[in-house]
C-alpha cells in the first residue's frame, strides 16, 4: 500500500500516521509488535503488566522482536508513585521512543523523555488541560472527543480538533470514533497529524480481549454504547450489555476486577464487521484512506 505521512508521523518514523491506542487491560505486547510491523505506532499502558518486573519482561520481549517505534501509556495520577517511578525508569532503560501520558501533570516525564530524545503526547478532553500540557513541554496533544472508547470527552471531533488547533502551537492527534480510512481522512482534513485508534483494534487477532468481548464489539452499534460515570466515577463509554443495573463508583483495589466484566468501547463499533489480524486492519484502513482521498479529488 502507498505510504502517507504527516510531520509528526515522520518525526516518529511511522509508515502510516496511525496509533493503536493503549487500552486498559487488553492492549498487550503482541499488539505492539504487530502494529510496529504494520508500520503504525503500537502502544499499551504500563499498568497492563501487573508488576514492574512483568512490565520489564514485556519491554524485553518487544525489544527482542522489533526495532520499530512503539509507545507506552503512563497514567500519572492513577499510578502508585513508586510504581510510576519504576515504570519511567524502565521506559528510559529500554529507550521507549514515545510516552503517552494522561491523568496528571506530565512535566517531570517530559523532562526525562526529552533528555533522551523521546516524544511525549498527552491526552485531553478540553482546551484547559491542553494548554497546561503544552506549557509542560509535550510534543503533541491527543484530543479525545465525544464517542471515544473508555474515558472520553463530550465535544464532537468536528469542533474539538479545530478548536485545539486554533489555540495550540503543538500538533493535535485525533481520538474518537476512528474505525476506518474515511475517518482518518476526515481527521486530517481537520488538521490532525495522527489518528488514534482503539476500539477497531479490540476486534484484532492479537488483542488481549476475550473472544466474547471481540464478538460483542463486532455485533454492537453506537446505540449499544453508554456514556456513564457509574463504573469509575469518571464518565466513559461502555458496552451497555456488560453494565450491571446498579454500579456505584469504587476506587478500591477489588474494583479493578469489575473492569474484566464491564467492557469499554467507542461509538465506532457500528463500523466494525469482523475480527482480523492487525496487519490486515491497517491495510484496509490505508486502502480506505486513499479511496476517500480519490473521491474528494473527483
Amino acid at each position: 500500500m502507498t505510504a502517507f505521512s504527516t510531520p509528526l508521523s515522520r518525526k516518529l518514523g511511522l509508515t502510516y500516521p496511525i496509533v493503536a491506542a493503549p487500552m486498559f487491560l487488553i492492549s498487550n505486547k503482541e499488539m505492539i509488535v504487530a502494529a510496529a510491523e504494520a508500520g503504525i505506532l503500537g502502544s499499551m499502558p504500563s499498568l497492563n503488566a501487573r508488576t514492574a518486573e512483568a512490565f520489564e519482561a514485556d519491554l524485553q520481549w518487544i525489544r527482542s522482536r522489533t526495532d520499530r517505534p512503539f509507545g507506552i501509556n503512563l497514567t500519572i495520577g492513577l499510578t502508585d508513585p513508586e510504581r510510576l517511578r519504576q515504570d519511567v525508569a524502565l521506559c528510559s532503560a529500554y529507550e521507549v521512543p514515545v510516552l503517552l501520558t494522561s491523568y496528571g501533570d506530565p512535566t517531570a516525564l517530559v523532562q526525562e523523555a526529552h533528555g533522551r530524545g523521546a516524544t511525549v503526547l498527552h491526552d485531553v478532553i478540553h482546551l484547559k488541560h491542553a494548554l497546561k500540557a503544552q506549557a509542560a513541554g509535550v510534543d503533541g496533544i491527543i484530543a479525545v472527543s465525544q464517542g471515544a472508547g473508555g474515558h472520553a470527552g463530550q465535544v464532537n471531533p468536528y469542533v474539538l480538533l479545530p478548536w485545539l488547533r486554533r489555540h495550540l502551537q503543538v500538533p493535535v492527534v485525533a481520538a474518537g470514533c476512528i474505525s476506518g480510512g474515511e475517518q482518518i481522512a476526515a481527521a486530517f482534513a481537520l488538521g490532525a497529524e495522527l489518528a488514534y485508534v482503539g476500539t477497531r483494534f479490540i476486534a484484532s487477532a492479537e488483542c488481549g480481549a476475550s473472544a466474547d468481548y471481540k464478538a460483542l464489539v463486532v455485533s454492537s452499534s453506537h446505540e449499544d454504547v453508554v456514556y456513564t460515570d457509574r463504573v469509575s466515577g469518571v464518565h466513559a463509554n461502555f458496552l451497555k450489555a456488560t453494565l450491571p443495573d446498579e454500579t456505584a463508583p469504587d476506587r478500591s483495589p477489588a474494583a479493578a476486577k469489575r473492569w474484566r466484566d464491564i467492557w469499554s468501547a467507542g461509538q465506532g463499533v457500528t463500523l466494525i464487521e469482523e475480527v482480523k489480524p492487525m496487519g490486515e486492519i491497517v491495510e484496509a484502513m490505508v486502502r480506505e484512506y486513499h479511496d476517500a482521498r480519490a473521491r474528494l479529488s473527483g
